[in-house]
């Protein structure tokens, strides 16, 4: 078994080979149903609309049974160890698919079983499988993505240090991160990016729409308050004025190819416009689809291993 739980857990061709199976995936070729007879939990303490269902319809197009978990329907909330409870459900699942938005230490407490294998669904640090969907929205429509570049503005949340990770980890990825002031992806983030591509990765973080080069490949945003959290700040929407993808900003940085993405769920008309969103140049619901298609290469890796499949 082996755990997805940090992209910096990953080698780049680990990586690459995740992706392009989710792009095999999104052609509808899931083959012999390599989890036919394996069994994946997913453990869900927050809200979820796409990655739950995602993970739960692309276990069960792979053949694996499914047992989901609420908030409170695990023992480790009146007081078992996640250790403990790692050990007890690795003698029941194959893989156990965690979101907390929480310290992911206590995701690799949950992955510490070698008979489990744990996911990462979203932590307040990074969004993992979120980026293999966007990696795999890219590829299916560019194909190679070396000198291919994306634009992603608004809040540093876990779905732009995922993509942060994800570039370093694919060679010739430019990424440019267009975030307000105070909002930035942390620096210990962009660290980890810079020690994983040995300097050479394409990742640079800017406070102002100026310091972005365009034409871009790619405009991608979040919604500004991640899992809805609210923010210390009662007035931080001012913070965020001028950060809207709106047509003029999109076609400010886009070329003839330039497509517009957003990981769901939108905020229409805070961080973009119902123009942009529902635009012939918005690729976000074929993206919606790649979480599924991310979720069932993660889980054939993560089980059965797909080196081999690519």
């Amino acid at each position: 078994m082996r755990n997805l739980i940090s992209l910096a857990d990953l080698t780049s061709g680990e990586l690459d080979r995740i992706v392009k199976r989710a792009v095999v995936f999104g052609r509808g070729d899931t083959g012999e149903r390599p989890l036919a007879g394996r069994r994946v939990g997913i453990y869900f303490r927050k809200s979820s609309t796409r990655t739950r269902t995602s993970f739960w319809s692309g276990a069960s197009r792979l053949g694996a049974d499914v047992i989901t978990f609420g908030p409170d329907e695990l023992q480790i909330s009146t007081g078992e160890t996640l250790e403990d409870t790692a050990r007890v459900l690795g003698e029941y699942l194959d893989a156990l698919v965690v979101r907390t938005n929480g310290d992911m230490a206590e995701i690799r407490r949950l992955g510490s079983s070698p008979k489990l294998a744990v996911v990462n669904a979203l932590t307040l640090d990074e969004h993992p499988t979120q980026a293999i969907a966007d990696l795999a929205t890219l590829t299916e429509l560019f194909g190679d993505l070396a000198g291919r570049h994306v634009l992603c503005v608004g809040e540093g949340n876990s779905s732009g240090a995922a993509l942060s990770l994800a570039a370093a980890l694919t060679p010739g990825l430019r990424l440019t991160l267009l975030c307000p002031k105070g909002y930035e992806v942390p620096r210990e983030t962009l660290d980890l990016v810079a020690k994983l591509s040995e300097g050479q990765a394409l990742v640079e973080q800017v406070t102002s729409a100026d310091e972005v080069t365009g034409p871009v490949d790619a405009v991608y945003t979040s919604r500004w308050q991640t899992m809805g959290v609210p923010k210390a700040n009662p007035d931080w929407l001012a913070d965020f004025e001028g950060f809207r993808i709106d047509q003029g900003f999109f076609d400010r940085f886009a070329g003839p190819d330039t497509v517009f993405l957003h990981d769901l769920p939108a905020v229409r008309g805070q961080e973009v416009t119902d123009e942009v969103l529902d635009g012939e140049r918005s690729v976000a619901w074929r993206q919606a689809h790649h979480k599924m298609t991310a979720a069932m290469a993660v889980l054939e890796w993560c089980v059965v291993g797909a080196d081999d499949r690519i």
